[in-house]
């Protein structure tokens, strides 16, 4: 009974089996694993008051929108910048301080706003939303106005990045 033909009717469904359990291992662990994470970046970017941005880094690869814009890329705006300072010439009877508005617009249409500052009370220069860290790295002119001057139009920088701030 130790035919070659007999050795090959054991051997062969015995390597079947051992192969579809590899298999069928490989692809257990293939869905339990987490997702490869996204690759790092950071961007600056610089706005002025109404202006927006889409944040192009964090958009699916490869895919490009009607307008030239990314989709599926979060959409970042300045809404308002908030002078409150003392100008230059005025009595006042504290500095005041100077913050910036801001919406983010994520792809499925909701929207986040949050405030940076590095002088106004309980504000931070840097903040987390959605899985971006938006840090204020500058504002043009950084000088305050005189009295009797028109409010500058700010050109605000931030850096975007999808780590966090360090």
């Amino acid at each position: 009974m130790n035919s070659p033909f007999t050795r090959q009717l054991i051997i062969l469904p015995l390597l079947a089996a051992v192969l579809a359990m590899l298999h069928a291992c490989g692809s257990a662990s293939a869905v339990g694993r987490p997702a490869a994470a996204p690759q790092p970046f950071a961007q600056t970017y610089v706005l002025t008051q109404g202006a927006s941005v889409a944040i192009a880094p964090a958009a699916a690869p490869g895919i490009s929108g009607a307008t030239g814009t990314t989709a599926g890329a979060p959409n970042l705006k300045l809404e308002r910048v908030n002078d409150s300072r003392c100008r230059i010439g005025a009595v006042c009877v504290w500095a005041g301080y100077i913050s910036y508005s801001f919406a983010l617009t994520a792809a499925d249409g909701t929207t986040s706003n949050f405030v940076l500052s590095d002088s106004m009370p309980n504000a931070h220069p840097s903040v987390t939303q959605n899985g971006l860290t938006f840090t204020l790295t500058g504002v043009e002119p950084q000088a305050v106005p005189a009295k009797n001057e028109a409010t500058p139009d700010y050109r605000v920088s931030l850096r975007v990045s999808n780590a966090p701030s360090s």
